[in-house]
């Protein structure tokens, strides 16, 4: 399949209506612009609800804990402005 669209003179096209559905871009979805060589490719960026990043990447050291968390920002934060660090 293939379609046509105008470039405006802000730059901006419309992605006809059936690439859309085809590839079930939607409003304020994100588009990734690749240039391969003279080509410009267009990837729609899927949106993920967060429950499917749960362990997606493997803990590298186990939870300690909201509390200890938020001592450990705290000292770091402090060792950074008591630096001269911002």
């Amino acid at each position: 399949m293939h379609q046509i669209a105008t470039v405006t003179a802000k730059g901006q096209i419309t992605i006809p209506k059936a690439i859309r559905q085809i590839l079930g871009i939607e409003e304020q979805d994100r588009l990734l612009f690749l240039i391969e060589g003279d080509r410009l490719l267009l990837v729609p960026l899927r949106r993920r609800p967060l429950s499917q990043l749960y362990r997606a990447l493997p803990a590298t050291r186990p939870y300690p804990g909201q509390q200890a968390i938020r001592e450990e920002v705290r000292s770091e934060l402090g060792e950074r402005i008591a630096g001269g660090e911002e």
